[in-house]
């Protein structure tokens, strides 16, 4: 219930790789600009259809290349499916089990996969989009009815503002309002359900690797006091200046404090990392057991990024948990989660196994 092959062209510096992975911890050792993190990318796309280091697709091609393609092997409970992309000048295409894909959440259902790299800190740092998405993947691996009504109402909240840039009379404006307002308090409603369950987890793991107090809560796209309904007809006039809808779940915010305290400029970097590295492992913990596979988790040198006793604190949480590791290292003879199932060294984009 695990990824279980890996095969690559033109990924980056990969030519060409062709890997095993091992159901819990496979380890991929290798010197600085080897390689080894285009590994973890490259199961990145597989699983969400983008990168965790560039919005730029044509990056991922190698040079002198057209293309890039990404296939995997998945084992699903009792049989194994496919799963591959690729990418070109004429943008991602995604197949799974041979037949195209309609939408990435195909690849997501699949292919489950979180990172821990050294930009983890930007879940805290940057601003509040990236900290929807963190939630939304999580919600929509617990809740299966939230990627449609996410996807739906994504295509009326378009049209919505498609009529407002067009000045079009509020009455026409406002007929896509009903379902959007049905949509939005679905969405809205399943964020803050799984937001309660996360806060209860992420609190004992922020305590055990800062010693501080979490608090997390999450603010909806709209005047807490109010519904959407009321905060659309509120803010008509702002969105006709606009041209553009200014309320709703795509505005919603995950609130981190600390102590008290908005986490904000409050902790250094090295905490930045440390509390989101909690929020992902709670995360990881509320993946439903009964799943057809096990959340996939890529770190990426974890080694270089921690202090060691708070290394091994995490590693301690990280080790209790149902996941298939990926883990690149400097070290080859790196152990912190025991012996690797499997084991590569990669010396300029060429990876070879490593017998035991």
């Amino acid at each position: 219930m695990a990824l279980r092959r890996l095969q690559v062209t033109d990924f980056r510096c990969l030519q060409s790789a062709d890997l095993v992975l091992d159901s819990r911890f496979t380890l991929i050792s290798g010197a600085n600009a080897s390689g080894k993190t285009s590994v973890l990318e490259a199961i990145y796309v597989l699983g969400r259809g983008r990168s965790f280091r560039t919005r730029r697709l044509d990056n991922l091609i190698r040079t002198g290349e057209s293309r890039f393609v990404v296939f995997g092997d998945v084992d699903l409970a009792e049989r194994r499916i496919g799963i591959g992309v690729e990418g070109s000048s004429e943008g991602l295409r995604a197949r799974l089990g041979g037949e195209r894909v309609a939408s990435l959440g195909e690849l997501a259902s699949t292919l489950p996969v979180q990172i821990i790299d050294p930009e983890l800190h930007q879940l805290i740092e940057e601003g509040p989009a990236r900290r929807r998405r963190f939630i939304d993947w999580g919600v929509f691996h617990v809740e299966h009815t939230f990627l449609p009504n996410w996807q739906r109402y994504q295509k009326v909240l378009k049209q919505r503002n498609a009529a407002l840039r067009l000045r079009q009379t509020r009455s026409m404006v406002s007929a896509w309002d009903g379902e959007l307002i049905r949509l939005g308090t679905l969405i809205d409603a399943a964020r803050i359900r799984y937001m309660v369950q996360l806060s209860a987890v992420a609190l004992t793991l922020a305590r055990s690797l800062l010693g501080m107090h979490l608090e997390l809560s999450y603010r909806s796209g709209w005047a807490r006091d109010g519904t959407f309904e009321s905060a659309l007809q509120d803010s008509w006039a702002h969105d006709v200046e606009r041209g553009a809808t200014s309320v709703g779940p795509q505005r919603g915010e995950l609130v981190i404090r600390l102590d008290g305290s908005p986490v904000k400029d409050r902790i250094s970097r090295g905490q930045q990392k440390l509390l989101a590295a909690a929020l992902l492992v709670a995360q990881l913990r509320l993946f439903p057991h009964d799943a057809l596979v096990k959340p996939t988790l890529l770190l990426d040198d974890p080694a270089a990024e921690l202090d060691g006793d708070r290394l091994l604190s995490l590693i301690s949480e990280l080790s209790s948990e149902s996941l298939q590791l990926i883990v690149t290292s400097l070290d080859p003879a790196f152990r912190a989660f025991g012996a690797p199932g499997r084991h590569y060294s990669i010396r300029q984009g060429r990876l070879e196994a490593v017998s035991r």
